[in-house]
């Protein structure tokens, strides 16, 4: 029998620790951003009332449900009770209150008494029991060149929650955005841990990628150089277009250089647990006419779609109206398949052929179990 190869063991070890290829038991479908001088502990309901309203005046039934969103005949009732249900029980399922880009710049004193407001009004969500899921502040950029003001931010928020409400309430994360070198990933994980020692808990954030120079530094030990604390990599469409030179009528999601991003992103971070999310429609309906809510609905649609096609699971959404079209989309999506996923899962373990005599590969059952997964986490 041959020895074990020198340096197996070490190089096994990495593996597993660099590549658990875990899927998330849960991951949210969205992520809300609003802005944190607008936020208050009724945001969160109102926007629900606001998508609720929409959906029962511009779409009443299920046949404009499939006329609207392409959904199959057969599936549109479905899908139409479903997107009310959530609407109705947790219209939000990521929150992020937002400091940087559609907060603005403020003086210190004024950022201040906005972390304050924000704080009060996690705590009180948090006391009410309608915090999502998933929650947390997005802070200022490192490349403004004040990583101080980003820092008392964060600083300010997380302790003020955690001293409001007895502690920091589950399912945390920060958003770091826009960042241009990779040093500022260590250094931000740096705070964390700063915080980390005088909360005695553990924090993970969220990098954003909205710069061509920010994919030259995702690679598979990324996370692990930072101590394990990235949680998931979000798309940023808009400055990621306007800094490869876009035109303003190009900025979209469906663009293909906004795949080419995405592809090294999912290249780059496979297998490391790090979740990943696409990024957002900047758009609401034109008024409040059928015709124009409708318009929106649709482009918002094909841009979900678009996104789960290329295995993005997860977007922004910037206006209640978008609430409809996310989970109408992503619910079709998942249950259009769902018994044919179903029926090839038991023929590979029946090893028979599936129905339309398919003959699936160990690689596509995994993943097609893994696709019946998300959607058992995923549909209310």
């Amino acid at each position: 029998m041959r020895a074990v190869p020198e340096g197996f063991e070490e190089a096994y070890r990495l593996q597993r620790a660099r590549y658990p290829a875990d899927e998330p038991a849960w991951q949210p479908v969205h992520t809300v951003y609003v802005p944190a001088d607008r936020f208050t502990e009724r945001t969160v309901a109102d926007w629900g009332e606001r998508a609720l309203s929409l959906l029962k005046s511009h779409l009443a039934s299920a046949e404009e449900m499939a006329e609207v969103f392409g959904v199959p005949g057969g599936l549109a009732a479905v899908v139409h009770d479903k997107v009310l249900l959530k609407l109705a029980t947790e219209p939000v399922e990521d929150l992020r209150i937002d400091f940087e880009d559609g907060y603005g710049l403020r003086p210190g004193p004024v950022e201040d008494g906005h972390v304050d407001q924000s704080v009060a009004a996690v705590a009180a969500m948090s006391d009410a029991g309608t915090l999502p899921r998933r929650w947390g502040p997005r802070v200022k950029s490192f490349a403004d060149g004040d990583p101080e003001r980003s820092a008392r931010t964060l600083e300010r928020f997380v302790t003020g929650v955690a001293e409001r409400a007895g502690g920091l309430p589950d399912g945390f994360t920060v958003t770091f955005p826009k960042i241009l070198m990779e040093s500022y990933l260590g250094q931000f994980a740096g705070v964390l841990a700063g915080l980390e020692a005088e909360l005695g808990v553990r924090l993970r954030f969220e990098m954003q990628v909205e710069a061509p120079q920010t994919l030259a530094f995702l690679r598979g030990d990324l996370n692990e150089s930072l101590g394990g604390r990235l949680a998931a990599a979000h798309f940023g469409v808009f400055d990621y277009t306007a800094a490869i030179g876009l035109p303003p009528h190009e900025q979209r999601l469906d663009h293909p250089a906004c795949d080419h991003a995405r592809h090294v992103m999912q290249t780059a971070l496979a297998g490391t647990g790090v979740e990943l999310s696409d990024g957002s429609l900047a758009a609401a309906p034109a008024s409040d006419r059928t015709l124009d809510v409708h318009v929106l609905w649709r482009r918002h649609a094909e841009l979900v779609r678009h996104s789960l096609r290329h295995g993005f699971h997860q977007g922004w959404d910037m206006h209640p109206s978008h609430l409809v079209s996310r989970f109408a989309t992503v619910y079709a999506f998942h249950l259009a398949r769902y018994d044919s996923y179903r029926e090839r899962v038991r023929a590979w373990e029946e090893r028979r052929a599936a129905e339309g005599g398919v003959l699936d590969e160990p690689a596509t059952i995994r993943t097609l179990a893994a696709a019946l997964r998300r959607a058992d986490a995923t549909l209310p």
